[in-house]
């Protein structure tokens, strides 16, 4: 065998070791992220006695299905559920639309001090979320939001840095040309930012919506502040309120954990492609 076969060879193997290394790695790291996941779901199957056993069992001795349903009956998860889905769809809605407007609008439109107003709009990130929390209470009090929705959902329709920042940065990919001959066609912004950016954004609205989603549905801080009737309670509320009725039953909780957490898994894995390429903006960042 020649030296440039010998070579290549060896070459050839250790690109396979390596391989065979980083696949380790990640198999391991799964593993370690996995494990509360999988501790979490055989709880739930187990019974009491069982899920206080020490050392815990990895695999339930005994399936208890009906754990689940014995959760659902244990407190109004289907009003809890019914408000979380209308607090969602509305933060989803006003995030989506607010910010691919305020996005379109500096990335597509020429205005003296766009790049500093959008600097501005950036610096926010850097302020605390507790530093506002006071004066948005104390605002919020004043227009009598207080054990309301609006306080939760009204802030998505006015704008948010991260996905104002996301927005327009994918939003600088897509060519001035389409938008020129569009207005030359007689199309108004509103005519291009519907039939044309929005259109082509489709990852990095998902990317918006999921986490708008992931967001409002397991926002605990929110709610605790502004709501105070138990009719209005959303899912994080409940379980925390069920977690606190009586002694902790930890396989009705973890049943209802998963619950909870199963419509986010659900949907991330539904639009995981579009989540990833959304998040691919580097092309963007040239403009």
């Amino acid at each position: 065998m020649s030296k440039e076969a010998n070579y290549f060879q060896s070459v050839k193997v250790k690109k396979r070791i390596k391989q065979t290394i980083i696949l380790i790695v990640l198999i391991l790291g799964a593993i370690l992220i996995l494990s509360p996941v999988w501790w979490m779901l055989a709880t739930s199957f187990k019974s009491m006695t069982e899920a206080m056993q020490y050392p815990p069992t990895l695999w339930p001795h005994k399936w208890h299905f009906e754990n689940y349903i014995e959760t659902w009956k244990a407190a109004p998860f289907t009003r809890y559920l019914l408000n979380t889905i209308f607090i969602t769809f509305f933060v989803v809605l006003g995030n989506v639309l607010a910010n691919t407007f305020i996005a379109y609008g500096f990335s597509k439109i020429q205005f003296k001090g766009r790049n500093v107003l959008f600097a501005i709009v950036l610096a926010t990130m850097m302020i605390p979320g507790f530093v506002t929390m006071i004066p948005q209470y104390v605002v919020f009090s004043k227009l009598g939001w207080l054990n309301t929705y609006f306080p939760l959902i009204v802030p998505a329709f006015f704008g948010n840095a991260f996905f104002i920042f996301l927005l327009r940065q994918f939003f600088m990919t897509i060519p001035n040309e389409m938008i020129e001959a569009a207005k030359i066609d007689g199309g108004n912004h509103f005519y291009i930012w519907s039939r044309i950016v929005v259109p082509l954004s489709k990852p990095a609205i998902a990317t918006v919506a999921i986490f708008s989603f992931n967001g409002a549905w397991n926002d605990f801080l929110g709610p605790l502040l502004y709501v105070n009737s138990e009719k209005l309670y959303t899912l994080q509320i409940g379980l925390s309120v069920f977690k606190g009725q009586v002694s902790t039953q930890w396989n009705y909780l973890m049943a209802g954990s998963l619950l909870v957490l199963l419509p986010v898994l659900v949907l991330f894995f539904i639009f995981q492609r579009y989540f990833i390429e959304g998040m691919n903006i580097t092309a963007g960042t040239k403009g």
